[in-house]
């Protein structure tokens, strides 16, 4: 089954890393939590841990993300987690990888699975889309 839905960001909150080892790289590594609020075929929130190697500037870097949805998919409530990630050169996204954590299901959404990704329009607008599978 697929779903696709937009999806908007708030509560953006950077938390301070204090790394083990002071290793110097090109790009600055941070780790922040945000909220996520989603409408479409994917209707709900999720909570969000994001650690990245990004430069604001030039708008290039890499992030890995794993989320805690709850919510509806395709008129199927319950939760699950998923974690994403990809690089960017500043106008363009690659080297995607998305994936629905195995075992997170809840509730309608108990033994789902599968993939899916995330595209950004032009305009800022920011859509995601679910290939996935309900035992």
């Amino acid at each position: 089954m697929e779903a696709r839905a937009t999806f908007a960001t708030r509560n953006f909150k950077p938390i301070a890393l204090t790394p083990t080892l002071e290793i110097t790289t090109g790009l600055p590594v941070s780790i922040s939590t945000m909220e996520k609020s989603y409408t479409g075929a994917i209707d709900g929130v999720s909570s969000t841990a994001f650690t990245a190697a990004f430069d604001q500037a030039s708008r290039k870097g890499s992030y890995i993300a794993m989320e805690s949805f709850k919510g509806t998919v395709n008129g199927v409530e319950g939760s699950f987690n998923f974690i994403h990630c990809a690089s960017t050169t500043g106008v363009d996204r690659s080297d995607e990888f998305f994936c629905i954590v195995g075992g997170s299901g809840t509730d309608g959404l108990k033994g789902i699975s599968g993939t899916g990704g995330i595209t950004i329009d032009t305009d800022g607008t920011h859509h995601i889309w679910l290939s996935y599978h309900l035992e």
